[in-house]
């Protein structure tokens, strides 16, 4: 059984004191550190890129792992790669070549990930499953912290869990996860869990802790 890890999106941290925010959630048990980059593109928003990303990357030693919520991911993978991130996670949606982006996020020394929305099938992910080291099952439409949890995620978890059987492939979900239907969602296959306001609640590193813990519930 895969360790169950908990990534805190900084999405919902405070940006005035983001590196003091970072060493918080490393101090209070974070596994990962969960980077959702949105360009204003593929979803409706705007947030952070290279910059601010490499500005923090000394305030943990924790892994960086970065969503990239945008168009054209391939022209701005060696970008994330040389601000110090370790996990880059593409969208399905977006990937023209999928393979070749994914061979690419390896040559260049991070793990490979991709992003399917809540819309979008798990049909083909079959014939790549030897170049992902993750899957992200988003449950919410992204582009927004806070939404709610789409139920019918749950589903889609246990199809992921199942496609990818015994291989060493993470299956990470994303969106409106709190400590009500975290255990759900572990019992579906799942063994990352990313939260940004369920977690962000609080004003202390033992508020981020226990948070922390409640994601975890008895795992």
């Amino acid at each position: 059984m895969k360790k169950l890890l908990i990534a805190p999106s900084i999405l919902s941290a405070n940006f005035g004191i983001l590196a003091e925010e970072v060493k918080s959630i490393d101090k209070a048990g974070a596994d990962w550190i969960h980077l959702d980059v949105m360009d204003g593109h593929f979803v409706p928003n705007l947030t952070f890129g290279p910059p601010v990303i490499k500005s923090i990357r000394s305030a943990t030693q924790k892994p960086f792992d970065a969503h990239l919520m945008v168009s054209n991911p391939d022209e701005l993978i060696e970008e994330y790669v040389n601000a110090g991130v370790n996990i880059i996670t593409v969208h399905k949606e977006t990937t023209t070549h999928l393979e070749r982006t994914l061979i690419r996020i390896r040559q260049l020394g991070c793990k490979a990930g991709v992003a399917i929305n809540p819309g979008t099938s798990i049909s083909g992910l079959e014939l790549l499953l030897d170049k992902l080291d993750l899957i992200l099952v988003m449950s919410v439409n992204p582009g927004f912290g806070g939404q709610p949890f789409i139920p019918s995620s749950i589903e889609k978890i246990k199809n992921v869990s199942d496609l990818i059987n015994n291989r060493p492939i993470n299956i990470q979900v994303d969106g409106g996860i709190n400590d009500i239907v975290s255990h759900k969602l572990i019992e579906a296959g799942a063994n990352i869990l990313v939260a940004g306001s369920a977690i962000f609640k609080g004003i202390s590193d033992e508020d981020y802790k226990m948070n922390i813990l409640a994601l975890r519930g008895n795992n």
